[in-house]
């Protein structure tokens, strides 16, 4: 007897959905390098760069200032690999399955370091404000920044945390399988 191998709906569904996604911040993303390979390549932009930091910065936002070429350049590279992880996800290639996966993993990390991150620098940003005379008190407004941020990273945790689980089922390693 003949096993027909189906292909599941999740993970035909899955892949055309991150292939449009990362489609479009492939698109983003060069044009991003590209502007920022333009716009900031002048003398004048140089010189802004090689500027000491405010003093009170949060390290982070120096670190990106000083790297901000790179940094542009590598969410171009995750961009590029989720396409083409996605791809091979449609094409049913396990290489694909595996590298999806790690790119969901990272993604999960991404969103709880970023949070980890916002707190240092929205607390300069408020301090900012409160020391310039007469501006309101934003301290609401950036506690709702941050509970906004809150909800939307670990809901993208979640869901990828879901789709990994989802991806390493036995059902779905079977698809991948040769």
């Amino acid at each position: 007897m003949q096993t027909i191998n189906q292909k599941s709906s999740f993970v035909t569904v899955l892949a055309w959905i991150f292939i449009a996604l990362s489609g479009f911040g492939t698109l983003i993303g060069i044009l991003q390098c590209v502007m920022i390979m333009t716009v900031f390549n002048t003398p004048e932009m140089s010189q802004a760069m090689q500027a000491p930091a405010p003093p009170g910065s949060p390290a982070f936002a120096v670190f990106m200032m000083k790297h901000m070429v790179a940094f542009f350049v590598a969410v171009l590279a995750v961009n590029m690999l989720t396409l083409a992880s996605s791809i091979g996800l449609l094409l049913r290639h396990e290489w694909a399955r595996r590298v999806f996966i790690g790119v969901l993993t990272l993604g999960i990390a991404w969103n709880i370091a970023g949070l980890a991150l916002q707190v240092p620098m929205l607390s300069n940003m408020r301090a900012q404000f409160a020391s310039m005379p007469g501006a309101p008190d934003m301290g609401a407004f950036f506690v709702a920044i941050l509970v906004v941020s809150c909800v939307f990273a670990l809901g993208f945790s979640v869901l990828f945390g879901w789709i990994i689980k989802r991806l390493v089922s036995q059902p779905i390693v079977a698809e991948f399988a040769r």
